[in-house]
C-alpha cells in the first residue's frame, strides 16, 4: 500500500510499486487530465508536479512517491492565470499535451516570476506538441507572467476544497470547478 497526497487529498493505492504513476492516476483515481504520450518521460504530456517539481509520471513508480504531494492538471489552482491565457492565445490545437504543457509552464512561473524567452524555450524544451504551438505557448506563458504581477500560485494549500470520491472533480467553496 502505497499513501500520498493526491490534489490536497491524502490517498493510498494497493497498486505493486513498479506501476506508473501515471496509471494510478488515470485507472483507479479516474483523473483523466493526465496524458499517455509515449510511455518513456521524452514528451510530457504526462507531466505532474511531485512536490511542486514537474515529474513525468509515465516513467515515474508509484513507490517513488509514497508520502509526497502530488498535483495533477485537475489540482492545479481553478482560475490559474496560465489557463486564461492559453485560452486567450488559441494555444490548444488536438489539445493532447496541453495538461502536460501547462504543469510544466506552472512549475516554471512558480520558479521564475518573469522568465526571458530563452528561459521559457529551455524550461519547455522536454514537452513536445504534435501541432507545432510553441509560439503560441510561449506567448501564453509571457502574458500570463505579465498578468500576474511578480506572483504565480500553482495552488493554494490552505484553500479549502471539496473532492469528490472518485477525485476527478475538484469545486471551490463557491462551486466553481
Amino acid at each position: 500500500m502505497t499513501t500520498f497526497t493526491l490534489n490536497g487529498k491524502k490517498i493510498s493505492s494497493s497498486a505493486p510499486g513498479d506501476t506508473p504513476l501515471l496509471w494510478v492516476i488515470r485507472d483507479e483515481f479516474g483523473l483523466k487530465g493526465t496524458k499517455f504520450g509515449c510511455g518513456i518521460a521524452m514528451c510530457g504530456a504526462c507531466t505532474v508536479h511531485m512536490n511542486g517539481n514537474p515529474m513525468r509520471s509515465c516513467s515515474l513508480p508509484l513507490a517513488a512517491v509514497s508520502n509526497a504531494d502530488i498535483r495533477t492538471i485537475e489540482g492545479l489552482e481553478a482560475r490559474h492565470p496560465l489557463q486564461k491565457t492559453w485560452v486567450e492565445e488559441q494555444v490548444p490545437q488536438c489539445g493532447y499535451c496541453q495538461s502536460g504543457q501547462i504543469m510544466q509552464a506552472a512549475a516554471l512561473l512558480a520558479d521564475k516570476a518573469n522568465p526571458t524567452d530563452e528561459e521559457i524555450v529551455q524550461y519547455m524544451s522536454g514537452n513536445l506538441c504534435r501541432c507545432m504551438s510553441y509560439v503560441r505557448i510561449k506567448r501564453a506563458i509571457k502574458s500570463a507572467a505579465q498578468s500576474s504581477d511578480g506572483v504565480i500560485q500553482i495552488y493554494d494549500p490552505k484553500r479549502q476544497t471539496v473532492v469528490d470520491n472518485s477525485l476527478s472533480a475538484q469545486t471551490d467553496e463557491q462551486g466553481v470547478s
